[in-house]
């Protein structure tokens, strides 16, 4: 299959006013048009498709490294902070609750991490331009497609 990566996909030029021979065509030569129409607009509908699935994987694909950074990050952070803040609780409360005040802390430190990755993650937008016109192909195939003048 080809990709049309950086590039216009092809297209077929719509002619808004009838060939004069229009009434003379074959069967044969309908069907061959038909044909190309059809090849035309799925070449197109593939070609979107991969261009949005590209965007899409690529906003996820920084999502995720984000997810990670943060993760490696808070890791480390608590890792160390709790540590030195167990080891400063011990003193005065006792090994026990230092490290229930320390639990906690981690558990605050997850959650807010968690809800700045669901706020990235809900900026992936999937395929929208690709699913409103593959919902307009029927139309098209009935003739009462909506064309657009790029004169």
């Amino acid at each position: 299959m080809t990709d049309y990566a950086g590039q216009a996909p092809p297209q077929r030029p719509y002619r808004d006013v009838p060939e004069t021979d229009a009434g003379t065509k074959n069967i044969g030569e309908a069907l061959g048009d038909v044909t190309r129409d059809l090849s035309v607009l799925f070449q197109q509908e593939v070609a979107l498709a991969k261009a949005e699935a590209r965007q899409t994987v690529n906003k996820a694909s920084q999502a995720a490294g984000v997810y990670s950074a943060a993760a490696v990050a808070a890791f480390l952070f608590v890792l160390f902070l709790s540590l030195a803040l167990w080891e400063a609780l011990s003193d005065s409360i006792g090994r026990g609750w230092g490290a229930v005040i320390v639990a906690v802390i981690w558990l605050v430190a997850g959650l807010v991490l968690f809800a700045v990755a669901r706020t990235q993650m809900k900026k992936v937008s999937g395929l929208p331009q690709t699913a409103q016109t593959v919902g307009q192909i029927p139309n098209a195939l009935k003739g009462q497609e909506e064309r657009t003048n790029d004169h």
